[in-house]
């Protein structure tokens, strides 16, 4: 259950074949079609083409859970409490505690990322898969796992081959990752993709809350639409890149979708049957099973038949007379597995990126392009480079993450997601990395400028005038724009100026008042709102008369002149007197 591309590694394609034809069987005996969320069925949820293009894995591919959900849907319980549960429907019962930290995962994605349409269920579906639940609700008040559930170490031997990223901080293993907690993320991924969900300072794989809300994100992390089924594949195939794993979460997903309910924390069932046949499975703590139910090996071992009374058996050789003429060899050391794309690596170039600009609140044109290669400068391909932001900044990568991995392709290359410009300006440094590999990472600048406008014009044509000592009828707005599109949150400045060949502030005519209702003639600090407008305070005049000059000026260098006039009133002249009669 790792980060990272290519197909899924599992110990024995008899296995695999397994598991794929009693999903395929599965379909067949519960004749899906379009459910009542309009989604497609499992058995048709093929993936869409560019479906495994993904950014790796979260789990790194490691073995999961194949148990498949029963024939007869659950019926949820009238409530949400622990009463008795119907015969039949216990696989549907989800440990209150487990079934707590999915809901509000929900409700916290909601919030952060409305457009994803994450469903609760999908992370129960998931956590099925990978641990049985939690090993059927085996956590303490907090959420955490009585015990760790770590999954196989992948060191290649019939796994996927990761070597240790974490100093074993997460897996306790310094040699070899491993996935961890009940949603099994590898190391690696939980480093970057490790959420706090219960306020306690620490992002801990094996507490329920922390996992679930973390794969929330991750699974949210591209803007996908979880509610759109080609998205939906693509998030489940991103967790474990496999046709047989899509299909399974897929059916758990419309299992639990069905109904469900709360059972009490330690009494759910586990799973009996894993993708490699128990063969990876860790021992001591990581794979316990509860009393009375068969762990994740399967069952007892049968006891060997006595032998037969009075003789039947097999003869006992006799021991030779002479010693063997050569000394039996010493047990060789079982080979190395052999090297992979990811060994080869000795350096990371520049694959051609451009330059890379945006404005706050843009997103960047140009994105990042790493190519990874040998010490000849061959291209590697199916390696993972992470791309991670650094220092203290706002901008992120597309989807909001500081964090991203991407696999090379058959060029070698590997292309980050856009970067979306914060507020904060200046350069940003993103960092590509090899994930798994020792080399020398490949700095990258990136410069956020402040917002900029390049045009501005009044959006009324009302003459500005005013009696001396008065106050202007009129108030004087702009629109400010950027290549003909709205430039929003730009910063302006206005300024009463003496004249067009002299922009210093003047000393007379009209002004602006301060909060204290003083005279000033310069404001700084004006931003243009959503729409592009900026409208400026009431203006007032003194005594002067006469034509004056107001000077709008952005960042971006729009400058405005705004002519305003002084005058006083006209008044009438009197008519002439008649002239007297002779």
């Amino acid at each position: 259950m790792a980060a990272q591309f290519g197909r899924r590694l599992c110990k024995g394609a008899a296995t695999t074949a397994v598991a794929a034809v009693a999903v395929a069987a599965l379909s067949a005996s519960q004749a899906p079609g379009v459910n009542d969320h309009g989604r497609q069925s499992a058995a048709d949820a093929t993936p869409s083409p560019d479906a495994s293009a993904s950014d790796g894995s979260a789990t790194g591919n490691s073995p999961y859970y194949t148990d498949l959900p029963p024939l007869n849907s659950p019926s949820p319980s009238p409530s949400t409490g622990t009463g008795p549960v119907t015969p039949g429907t216990s696989e549907a019962g989800i440990p209150a505690t487990v079934l707590d930290a999915y809901k509000k995962a929900e409700a916290a994605l909601r919030d952060a990322k409305p457009g994803c349409n994450l469903p609760w269920q999908l992370l129960a579906a998931i956590g099925r898969v990978e641990s049985g639940q939690a090993r059927g609700g085996r956590v303490n008040a907090q959420g955490t796992t009585i015990s760790p559930i770590l999954g196989p170490q992948l060191d290649g031997n019939g796994f996927a081959l990761i070597k240790d990223t974490d100093n074993g901080a997460y897996d306790g293993n310094s040699t070899y990752d491993q996935a961890v907690g009940p949603m099994q993320f590898i190391p690696s991924t939980w480093a970057w993709a490790g959420r706090d969900a219960n306020g306690d300072g620490k992002k801990d794989p094996n507490n329920i809350y922390d996992a679930a809300l973390a794969a929330g994100h991750y699974l949210c992390r591209f803007d996908w639409d979880l509610s759109d089924q080609q998205d939906l594949d693509r998030a489940i195939l991103s967790y474990n890149n496999s046709r047989e794993y899509l299909n399974l979460v897929m059916r758990w997903l419309e299992y639990y979708r069905k109904g469900t309910h709360e059972i009490p924390d330690g009494t759910g069932t586990l799973p009996g049957n894993r993708s490699d046949n128990g063969a990876g499975a860790s021992p001591g703590p990581s794979a316990p099973s509860t009393p009375g139910t068969p762990g994740a090996g399967g069952s007892k071992p049968k006891p060997s038949p006595p032998a037969k009374p009075g003789g039947g058996g097999t003869t006992k050789p006799k021991p030779p007379t002479t010693p063997p003429a050569t000394p039996p060899e010493s047990p060789t050391t079982p080979p190395s597995p052999p090297a992979t794309p990811t060994d080869t690596v000795h350096h990371l170039e520049d694959a051609g990126t451009a330059k890379l600009t945006a404005m706050a609140g843009d997103t960047f044109t140009k994105r990042i392009s790493t190519r990874a290669e040998t010490k000849a400068g061959k291209a590697v391909g199916k390696v993972r480079i992470r791309f991670t932001i650094v220092g203290d900044t706002d901008t992120t990568f597309t989807g909001g993450e500081s964090v991203a991995t991407v696999a090379t392709n058959s060029s070698g290359v590997a292309v980050a997601p856009a970067l979306q410009a914060g507020e904060k300006t200046g350069d940003v440094t993103v960092r590509a990395t090899v994930v798994g590999r020792m080399v020398a990472g490949l700095d990258y600048t990136a410069t956020v400028t402040e917002r900029a406008a390049d045009a501005l014009a009044r959006t009324g044509d009302a003459a500005l005038t005013c009696a001396p000592g008065g106050e202007f009828a009129n108030q004087v707005e702009v629109k400010a724009t950027y290549k003909g599109a709205v430039a929003d949150g730009v910063a302006a400045t206005a300024t009463l100026i003496k004249s067009a060949d002299d922009p210093t502030a003047n000393d007379k005519g009209p002004f602006f008042k301060n909060a204290d209702g003083k005279a000033v003639r310069t404001l700084a600090g004006l931003k243009t709102d959503a729409k592009g407008l900026l409208k400026l305070p009431k203006l007032y005049a003194d005594d002067t008369t006469g034509t004056f000059l107001l000077r709008i000026t952005t960042e971006g260098g729009a400058t405005l002149t705004v002519e305003l006039t002084v005058a006083a009133a006209e008044t009438s002249s009197p008519s002439p007197s008649a002239s007297p009669s002779a």
